[in-house]
């Protein structure tokens, strides 16, 4: 047993933490003239979009500093001053890189110049672009069917470069567009798409100052979207509720200090968040919101006519009395199992929720990536329309997105099912008859890559191996695949777990200039509700040899392809892709005046006007009953989970600092009294299993359990490197997501692992939270 001391973290979330950790990043990437100048265009007009999350700035307001810590981080990635050209990589063979961290491969810096696998010599090597174009193009060609090319898309990709993409995959004939969505918000999608007629939420960020409640759940946005917590300090600050529902506590969602705040900097003053907080089971959320949909019920059943927005749902809903009958007929009993809460919490949460006059309901990954997620999002969709909150000032629901434009992807064409309307367009537009068959998502890709069935996968963005579950099966896929090429800023695993043939293809970051023959170009991107604004790169860019996202799917696509249209004009003047956006997609009317006046296109959401483009014409209560879900005696409910000091598969450092965390990553959380009745210490080291649906065991190695504010009966540990318990298999019904939450795993004790790491451990998350 290798004992590991436990000191509490005294500090704040924010704070000069933020402040002393964003310049130990910047000076870390040694470009802090570069990282600082760039940081002042951070989503400011003539400036560019945060390369980060997707939470949005607002419309008509900027601060000065319209960035976060995580931001910071973003930025002086990009920026950073280290290199890895030619001379690294002929250092270096793959088999050599391979055995470096995910940590040490993208801290070597930006890449520079195209490279192209060389089997017999296990190194990445020089190649020009026209030859790594020709060699793509050659690779497709030689392909039985399009059906055997895979093209993933990441989430940081411009509307631009998105567009062209799913253009040139359409035009080679297939709609394979599995996409970063798949394994996040997928779920959201789904679940409101049915209910509410469109796969987007429905506030805008105004909304936040005119809540009287918000309900954060299944998210941590201190670490995630830390812009987001302004609102939340806000909200508390003009005497809004918010409440909190995580299995974990999360020190943010307890208090917060703005880092820009001089005031609270100085005094040490923090603001409270959460005024109460829940902590469900991990998998227990649908439960809790049955749960508070069977409270708010039977407040009304008890002043009828008085909780309800009984026009509304005359107006405006179909399908409520059987949902009601649902809800009425499921028993405290079960919802207090499934959810590990009590029925007095619930109903407490549900009075609030029925004495408030505007609601808003936020959530991420810890809804959308269980077994039940889709159910789960349609019941927090129920929740708000038993009380009017979807189309008003104030209220609405919102799923808070991850990278800065995956939604702005899936609006304009990067999805494996698309509509009908969105495929003619495409034909009369180019002159070419798309293809219907709906393509593969990244479950089905992984699958068809296995099977030898899908032959080259071109990767837009994104680290593919390490955000897909189940690295082994993963690993296994890529290696069948004739030619895997990567578009990319910097060096990530992805890159060695290749094909036969393999390429990597370095890009212009979000901070550099783009310049085209008719001059500078701008891009645009889509935040988190739904409006879409421009972005300007003035940065020398990393290596006079990069080329833009744009420019390198125009390369592939006219080296491919036998069709007329002239890819290098598009490239010339980004103005000629948003006008084949403009007449392709509805919502983009004036679309080239907004980029380049710099004006937000604000894109209309029928939902939030009250209009509902479904099935029955009207937003949906839609419920089943409340499935039982057994869980193996002495089994812990897993979840994965993001450190502080990463964003998606980037690992910043092995630090996780508001958890108490540093120089560690292989680590499990377990609430204490678990710990104590396995006779386990801090720093006792394990073994961990999955027990997933399929029946196959999977074991990870070289972990040590720690205690920690989390629900009992749970475990959580950090993703990627416990990807290795998640299988393929397993996925959310409906939308596909793979399971990362919700999995049965054994653990037990070990010998145990050499470790110089330093664990520090907080106790609790605050006063009014202990």
């Amino acid at each position: 047993m290798s004992k590991k001391t436990e000191h509490p973290y005294s500090g704040t979330p924010g704070g000069w933490g933020s402040l002393k950790a964003s310049a130990k990043k910047v000076n870390h990437e040694g470009g802090v003239a570069s990282a600082t100048k760039a940081l002042l265009r951070v989503n400011q007009k003539s400036g560019f979009d945060c390369p980060g999350c997707a939470w949005p700035e607002s419309l008509d307001h900027r601060s000065p500093f319209e960035f976060c810590e995580q931001g910071v981080k973003a930025v002086s990635s990009e920026t950073t001053a280290r290199r890895v050209t030619r001379e690294f990589f002929a250092r270096h063979t793959v088999q050599a890189l391979n055995e470096e961290s995910d940590f040490w491969l993208e801290d070597q810096g930006r890449l520079t110049e195209p490279m192209r696998y060389n089997p017999a010599t296990d190194h990445y090597e020089p190649i020009g672009w026209d030859d790594a174009f020709q060699q793509l193009g050659q690779a497709f060609r030689s392909l039985e069917n399009p059906n055997q090319a895979v093209f993933y898309t990441s989430g940081r990709t411009s509307n631009e470069a998105a567009f062209l993409y799913q253009l040139f995959g359409r035009m080679y004939g297939t709609n394979n567009f599995p996409d970063c969505s798949n394994m996040c918000h997928e779920s959201s999608g789904a679940a409101l798409s049915e209910a509410i007629g469109i796969g987007k939420g429905t506030v805008t960020l105004e909304d936040f100052s005119k809540a009287d409640l918000i309900i954060v759940a299944g998210q941590n946005p201190t670490s995630n979207h830390p812009r987001m917590m302004t609102q939340l300090q806000n909200a508390h600050r003009r005497g809004a509720t918010v409440v909190s529902i995580n299995p974990l506590l999360e020190r943010g969602l307890d208090r917060f200090i703005h880092p820009q705040e001089p005031g609270p900097m100085l005094t040490g003053k923090a603001t409270p968040i959460s005024d109460l907080y829940l902590q469900p089971v991990i998998g227990g959320d649908l439960a809790v919101f049955f749960g508070l949909n069977k409270a708010v019920l039977a407040l009304e059943d008890e002043a009828p006519g008085q909780v309800l927005d009984h026009s509304f749902l005359e107006e405006h809903c179909s399908e409520f009395d059987e949902f009601r009958e649902i809800i009425r007929s499921t028993e405290w009993e079960d919802i207090e199992r499934e959810s590990g809460l009590s029925r007095t919490s619930l109903e407490d949460l549900g009075r609030r929720y029925a004495e408030a006059e505007s609601v808003i309901i936020c959530w991420a990954m810890g809804l959308t990536q269980n077994l039940h997620a889709v159910a789960t999002i349609q019941q927090v969709v129920n929740l708000l329309l038993l009380r009017g909150n979807i189309g008003r000032p104030g209220a609405g629901a919102c799923p808070v997105r991850g990278h800065s434009n995956v939604q702005g992807d899936r609006t304009v064409g990067i999805t494996e099912r698309p509509s009908n309307s969105f495929l003619t367009s495409l034909a009369e537009r180019f002159a070419f008859t798309p293809p219907t068959e709906h393509g593969m998502d990244v479950v089905a890709a992984l699958h068809a890559m296995d099977r030898g069935e899908a032959r080259v996968f071109l990767g837009m963005g994104g680290n593919f191996v390490r955000a897909t579950p189940d690295p082994a099966f993963t690993e296994s896929a890529m290696r069948n695949c004739l030619l895997t090429a990567h578009v990319t800023t910097k060096l990530n695993r992805s890159h060695l777990i290749h094909g036969k043939q393999a390429l990597i293809l370095p890009c212009l970051g979000r901070t550099e200039a783009d310049q085209q023959a008719s001059g500078p170009q701008r891009v645009s991107v889509e935040n988190s509700m739904g409006v879409v604004h421009s972005s300007l790169g003035k940065k020398k860019p990393a290596a006079p040899t990069l080329l833009s996202e744009s420019a390198i799917v125009a390369g592939i696509a006219s080296a491919t392809l036998d069709h007329p249209l002239n890819w290098q004009e598009l490239i010339a003047d980004y103005d000629i892709i948003r006008g084949h956006i403009e007449a392709c997609i509805p919502g983009f009317e004036g679309y080239c005046e907004h980029v380049n006046r710099e004006i937000p296109l604000v894109l209309r959401n029928s939902a939030r006007e009250r209009e509902w483009r479904t099935k029955t014409k009207k937003a949906r209560f839609l419920a089943a009953s409340l499935p039982a879900q057994p869980f193996p005696a002495g089994h812990f409910r897993f979840a994965s989970i993001r450190s502080h000091d990463q964003y998606n598969t980037t690992i910043y450092s092995h630090d996780d600092r508001y958890r108490g965390m540093k120089g560690d990553r292989r680590v499990i959380f377990l609430h204490r009294a678990d710990m104590e009745a396995q006779g386990w210490e801090a720093g006792t080291a394990v073994q961990l299993t999955s027990h997933c649906a399929d029946g196959i065991l999977r074991t990870l190695d070289g972990f040590t359990v720690l205690p920690y504010p989390i629900a009992q009966g749970c475990a959580a540990g950090y993703y990627p490197e416990t990807n290795g318990l998640i299988s393929v298999n397993s996925y959310a019904a409906v939308s596909r997501t793979p399971l990362s939450k919700f999995i049965p795993v054994s653990i037990k004790a070990v010998a145990p692992r050499p470790s110089s790491a330093t664990i520090s451990l907080k106790h609790g998350i605050g006063s009014n939270l202990e």
